[in-house]
């Protein structure tokens, strides 16, 4: 704790589909923080306010204190020269500027975590997210089990009153079981217009 140093700042990623446990893994993180006695923050997109406005909440349905923000860069009002570690949910419905401030903060000294998709309902990169993976020095993927077959998988199904979603449906529509599933390769499905 104390002052950062500069060679201990990184930027790990935890990504993965719909329901693979990444805000879980996150929360399993922030607890090993806590109990290592680091000081750190959480932060999430104020657009994700499926189970809370100020939580970041896990499906399972744990929780941890978070600081909402409208744009990647104002997580850098938070900093202060003793905080070992940030927290991002839900990254993938940030900014493009949170990839400038993850690389700020890891090269303060400050270890950044985030959590987020790495694909959209498409399976096309998810906003921010393929810059971030390009410079963290360690992903976690999880992968989740494919309600239509039991393999594992590794991508997001919207689904529109219980069918595909088309691929002239907008980016993001924030949701839970009741828009998306996780599909393998093969049952992922885009209806094409």
């Amino acid at each position: 704790m104390g002052e950062n140093d500069s060679s201990v700042g990184w930027i790990e990623v935890i990504t993965g589909p719909m329901f693979a446990g990444k805000s879980e893994e996150l929360l399993r993180r922030i607890n090993r923080l806590k109990y290592a006695k680091k000081k750190y923050l959480v932060f999430k997109p104020v657009i994700d306010n499926r189970y809370s406005d100020n939580c970041v909440v896990s499906h399972k349905k744990n929780s941890e204190k978070s600081i909402n923000i409208s744009k990647g860069t104002d997580i850098l009002k938070y900093i202060t020269p003793d905080l070992d570690c940030v927290c991002i949910d839900e990254v993938n419905f940030m900014d493009d500027s949170i990839v400038d401030v993850c690389d700020v903060l890891a090269n303060r000294g400050i270890r950044v975590i985030c959590a987020g998709l790495d694909t959209d309902f498409k399976n096309e990169p998810f906003g921010p997210m393929g810059k971030i993976l390009c410079k963290a020095e360690m992903i976690t993927k999880l992968t989740a089990i494919c309600p239509v077959c039991g393999k594992e998988a590794t991508m997001t199904q919207r689904l529109i009153n219980g069918e595909p979603a088309s691929d002239s449906d907008p980016q993001i529509l924030v949701g839970a079981e009741e828009s998306y599933e996780p599909r393998c390769r093969h049952c992922h499905v885009v209806k094409h217009n």
